[in-house]
């Protein structure tokens, strides 16, 4: 049964469990610096792109959080307002740059982490430049997944008792919709299915959207009672997405999101 009481609990800052140990590994100064909340999934967007990169980076900076150096978000210390207006994470600080410079916008960010990529490491998230048709679909993946599939999620959580029925549905709709442009590019080219192919690569796409599918399996689950689409493929899926190695590294225990949710 969905839980719906008040117990008082609030978000967290500090992370745990995978998530934590990764931190851990990411204190000391590097070129780029990550502004980032434990439970925010716009951060996580960005921290498993750096993790599959193997970017360098560090998190925060003379921040508290992760029991190291994360930052409030709801505080917006001084070093956050510097490289994001607005006062929201994720954000990046260029350290190279004389003075720094700052990127923020998750989307944004994950282009430029994109780019800079693709110079260096030679990784991508992207299907190949010489194949623009199968990028074409990955872009018409992001867009359902920003502008569907994560604003349904929100009012799913959001919802008064009476419209969660509703809300629950086209939260589900938006999931279908996902599937249906997964098996399109499945269809119709090798290179643009992300982990939706057995044997395929992490894609942007995976990217955009796991935050919100790993959310959906213990914060909607807890609160919503709800239950992620049935079928193999999908069930399949969701394994290869949730066990991948560089998004397991960036997620904390179950409750932690539980608790910075219940609000």
């Amino acid at each position: 049964m969905a839980s719906t009481a008040d117990t008082g609990k609030t978000y967290h800052r500090e992370c745990t469990g995978e998530a934590y140990k990764t931190a851990q590994a990411h204190i000391s100064p590097k070129d780029i610096t990550l502004f980032a909340s434990c439970f925010c999934p716009f951060v996580q967007r960005i921290w498993v792109a750096l993790e599959f990169y193997g970017i360098d980076y560090r998190l925060g900076h003379r921040l508290r959080c992760f029991d190291l150096d994360e930052v409030d978000p709801y505080k917006k210390p001084a070093d956050l307002l510097e490289v994001s207006p607005k006062g929201l994470v994720p954000a990046l600080r260029l350290e190279t740059y004389k003075p720094p410079r700052a990127v923020n916008e998750s989307t944004v960010i994950l282009e430029f982490l994109e780019d800079l990529a693709s110079s260096t490491v030679k990784r991508s998230l992207l299907p190949p430049v010489t194949d623009p048709y199968a990028r074409v679909l990955i872009r018409l993946q992001l867009d359902h997944v920003n502008r569907t599939l994560v604003p349904a999620f929100y009012r799913f959580i959001q919802a008064q008792e009476e419209s969660q029925i509703q809300t629950g549905k086209e939260f589900v709709q938006a999931i279908d919709g996902l599937v249906k442009l997964f098996q399109r590019a499945a269809q119709e080219t090798n290179s643009s299915c992300g982990l939706w192919s057995d044997g395929g690569e992490l894609s942007l796409t995976d990217v955009m959207v796991a935050p919100w599918l790993f959310r959906a399996t213990n914060v909607l689950a807890h609160y919503r009672g709800f239950m992620l689409p049935e079928g193999p493929q999908f069930r399949s899926y969701m394994e290869r997405l949730l066990n991948y190695p560089a998004f397991k590294r960036t997620c904390s225990t179950a409750d932690l999101y539980i608790d910075s949710y219940e609000r």
